[in-house]
């Protein structure tokens, strides 16, 4: 499997934190009676909760780019050291994105989703590079 297919898996398994992160901090904020059932009510997250919602949400505002990214320099066999510090910058930022962000750090949360960013920007310029000036 290519770093790139790799670092892919571990963003997916990383979604999958920030989604029980947040379905689990609400269960424990509403009580598992209201979260099984019909939510009519419409009770919203509060506190450490919302921001793990958010912070989900964050995460799937980016995934869906990192992810074809990834896949575009897999599928071309364009990966090299951009999209290797890339993928890395991604995941790494993203792993720290969380807990920055349910803990209310402001400066170090954006450094975080900024170095990540800069990640999936990463990916993309080999993608592009590969095709502009093939090896």
């Amino acid at each position: 499997m290519s770093y790139e297919l790799w670092t892919l898996l571990c963003a997916v398994l990383l979604g999958l934190v920030h989604l029980s992160a947040a379905s689990f901090s609400f269960k424990a904020q509403v009580g598992n009676a209201y979260t099984v059932g019909p939510r009519d009510e419409g009770l919203q997250p509060r506190g450490v909760s919302a921001r793990l919602y958010r912070a989900n949400a964050n995460f799937l505002e980016t995934f869906p780019y990192f992810a074809a990214c990834a896949v575009v320099v897999h599928l071309t066999q364009a990966d090299g050291a951009l999209s290797w510090w890339g993928c890395t910058l991604y995941i790494a930022g993203r792993i720290l994105f969380l807990p920055l962000y349910a803990a209310g750090t402001p400066w170090l949360r954006t450094f975080s989703w900024n170095i990540a960013t800069l990640g999936l920007v990463l990916v993309g310029a080999e993608a592009i590079w590969a095709q502009l000036a093939p090896r």
